[in-house]
């Protein structure tokens, strides 16, 4: 019998073909549980930080590019984590939809003792990492923890919880500014309120391959909620974000660099936004990883918008 082609293969979101397959078997499920083998979250994690901090004015350009590092590192770790307190409150009922019935604890390949223990030493290296950046950081940690935490039972409780999503994966915008600024003023939070637009948007998006199943088994989600104004809701989504990332460049004196790579971002995030299909997961996944090559646009605006004064 023929193997089944892809278009014809179940629809997951697990990927062992990737560097993941040269692993030791006894780790690969430890990388699918921490999601090592989708870097896509990790993106979208990491460059809300550096619009954060190349936002304001008055840092040393070897100070931010310091903690751009120090972000990369925590938002692999805190990316990690999130997935394994997620993959924990949601075991059950990932085990109950197509596209993630195989990660680890919903298959049962790893027990919840091995992902607390994960989850353990993930939290340790982002303590590590939080003791590098300044105070006010830590300030905010305990809030972004309560977050990552309560984000699982958004969708038991409400519509609304890729606006949770937005919330919790957005912080970083508010820390990077916060870092470099040293203070959260209405700048910082107008850029927090842009993020959340966005990741609101792209995970309205990412929500629509799973409907059938969320509908199912009773699953709330914003995408099942606006189905039927997907384009002009995620799309509003998308020009909120816009809006509020030009106000936040105006007020800070971004150099007209920022507009070049600004422009270029916002074309393809309205195009994305006016054609999407939500009726095609395999497209709704690919428009949701697009994300990450327009977040990275954004992050080269907000650089070249801040080093753009010393050339």
């Amino acid at each position: 019998m023929p193997s089944p082609s892809p278009a014809d293969a179940p629809h997951t979101d697990l990927r062992h073909n990737g560097w993941i397959r040269h692993l030791p078997p006894s780790w690969r499920p430890y990388a699918l549980l921490a999601r090592l083998d989708r870097p896509v979250g990790c993106w979208l994690l990491f460059l809300p930080g550096v619009y954060g901090l190349f936002l304001p004015a008055g840092v040393s350009d070897a100070a931010r590019w310091k903690d751009v590092v120090l972000f990369a590192i925590g938002a692999v770790l805190m990316r990690s984590a999130g997935c394994v307190v997620n993959d924990i409150w949601d075991r059950k009922i990932d085990a109950r939809v197509s596209r993630t019935a195989n990660r680890p604890l919903a298959s049962g390949a790893l027990s919840l003792r091995q992902a607390f223990f994960l989850l353990a030493v993930l939290l340790l290296g982002g303590l590590a990492v939080l003791l590098q950046l300044p105070p006010i950081c830590w300030a905010l940690t305990p809030l972004a923890l309560v977050l990552v935490a309560l984000y699982p039972t958004a969708k038991r409780f409400t519509w609304w919880p890729q606006l949770i999503m937005g919330i919790t994966f957005g912080f970083g915008a508010p820390m990077g500014y916060a870092a470099a600024h040293g203070t959260l003023d209405v700048t910082g939070l107008l850029l927090y309120g842009g993020v959340i637009l966005w990741q609101l948007g792209f995970d309205t998006v990412y929500g629509f391959q799973d409907m059938e199943d969320d509908a199912r088994i009773g699953v709330k989600s914003t995408s099942r909620l606006m189905v039927g104004h997907a384009r002009l809701f995620v799309t509003l989504c998308y020009a909120g974000t816009l809006a509020l990332f030009s106000f936040c460049a105006l007020r800070a004196h971004l150099a007209g660099f920022f507009w070049i790579f600004f422009s270029a971002a916002a074309l393809w995030l309205l195009w994305q936004g006016t054609h999407l299909t939500p009726c095609n997961p395999r497209r709704c996944l690919q428009d949701f990883r697009n994300n990450v090559p327009i977040g990275m646009l954004f992050a080269l605006a907000f650089i070249a918008g801040r080093l753009g004064h010393s050339l």
